[in-house]
């Protein structure tokens, strides 16, 4: 019976284990990880379900209000024998009031509408956290693929410098190159060692951003990334169609948005209130044993501070006001970010372009030349040496490009409200 236990318990236990494993691999595991477990989200989700639930008592009728009244307690004037009492059937009358306030038509809706229009800023707050959380991890995510790549290419590059090294000893003992040569190569493996510790730490950093903003323990380990997302073509970042998708589907206009119906709607409550409110009671009258009279009863609230309504009424206009001109400033501002980033994504794109295309093969066959002339005493060690810097740079440019198209991308991908 334990070992059947342990079984289910190791078999509950695999797929958590081998999630965790993955994590980090792609950016796609620690969005879904962060979406699942990220607490900041979470609360914003649990407010816009809370705000969700303000609707219907909005637009609900008061309750109604029960009110009980003992006359005569001390049974004045009755019969001898009675004296002061509590019990409705041993006073002089009680009266029993039951009344319902009814607000005047059309107000309920509003209030309804109002607290439909609050939930759904509520709902944009939670998008905006949720877009904002995403575009953090995405583009951590790229320095942190980055820094490993740059990593991976720190030790290349002194397994390649040893080599040289290799070269440059045996030539100095064959008296073809001079001692500087020996030594200059050292430095620049002792070089190359510091800028890999640089580089390990910068991956450590990452590795702990990423983690705080997957509301994991800083030192929580991730697996070596792999891959990063695709870049979209071209075509598919056209300013025209990326504006309308972002007037779309934005969180922050989409909140904007209902601040403005809910304040149209304050608005039109505000007007609605030069008009009164109404009460409706019933009342029966119990005398000693039985209830022998019957009375309704009508009351309303008459709207008599006109300038204080005005007031409100100027002061709900000029809300929506407001809220009108903070949208469009929103709306500038994000269109103003779309066209930096959609500028810089293509920089970037142009960068790794002519990295890969032309300046790699270009340092590549300009450094085969400069090894093949050293070891012939045809070039001097500065030239290797320089070779092998543009090499390394050209491969460096590279990575820093596709991390600079990833964060560029996170930022697109935020202010449309969606992934591309």
């Amino acid at each position: 019976m334990l070992a059947l236990i342990l079984l289910l318990a190791f078999a509950e236990a695999t797929p958590a284990r081998a999630q965790e494993a993955a994590l980090g691999t792609s950016v796609e595991s620690l969005l879904d990880y962060a979406k699942a477990r990220n607490p900041e989200y979470a609360a914003m989700r649990l407010e816009a379900e809370a705000a969700r639930e303000r609707v219907y008592p909005a637009g609900a009728l008061p309750d109604p209000m029960l009110r009980t009244e003992l006359q005569n307690v001390t049974n004045f004037g009755a019969e001898s024998g009675t004296s002061f009492n509590l019990l409705p059937s041993r006073v002089g009358s009680t009266k029993y009031t039951l009344t319902q306030p009814l607000p005047f038509w059309g107000k309920r809706d509003l209030k309804r509408d109002a607290a439909e229009a609050e939930a759904d800023v509520a709902q944009g707050k939670a998008g905006i956290t949720w877009t904002e959380q995403a575009a953090r991890i995405k583009a951590t995510y790229a320095q942190y693929f980055a820094a490993a790549k740059l990593v991976t290419l720190t030790k290349e590059v002194i397994d390649l410098i040893d080599r040289i090294e290799g070269i440059t000893q045996a030539r100095y003992a064959g008296g073809l190159v001079p001692q500087q040569d020996a030594i200059r190569v050292q430095v620049e493996r002792t070089a190359m060692r510091s800028e890999l510790i640089q580089m390990e730490t910068e991956s450590h950093h990452a590795r702990s951003r990423l983690n705080g903003l997957l509301a994991r323990p800083a030192q929580s380990a991730l697996a070596v990334p792999e891959r990063l997302r695709p870049i979209p073509a071209v075509a598919r970042l056209d300013y025209v169609t990326l504006e309308d998708r972002l007037r779309g589907r934005n969180p922050n206009l989409f909140a904007d948005d209902a601040r403005i119906r809910a304040a149209e709607k304050n608005r039109d409550l505000t007007y609605r209130n030069r008009y009164p409110d109404f009460t409706l009671g019933i009342s029966p009258i119990q005398t000693r044993n039985r209830v022998n009279m019957w009375e309704l009863m009508f009351e309303l609230n008459i709207p008599l501070q006109q300038e204080s309504r005005r007031s409100q009424e100027r002061e709900a206009e000029k809300m929506i006001e407001a809220s009108r001109a903070r949208k469009e400033a929103t709306a500038n501002q994000l269109l103003a970010d779309l066209s930096e980033n959609l500028a810089g994504i293509n920089a970037a794109r142009r960068v790794e372009t002519l990295a890969q295309s032309s300046l790699l093969p270009q340092a590549e066959l300009t450094f085969r030349a400069a090894l093949a002339g050293y070891e012939t005493g045809k070039v001097d060690f500065a030239t290797l040496l320089d070779a092998q810097r543009q090499i390394r740079k050209a491969k460096q440019d590279v990575i820093k490009a596709q991390a600079e198209q990833q964060a560029r991308l996170a930022d697109i991908e935020r202010l449309i409200g969606e992934d591309l």
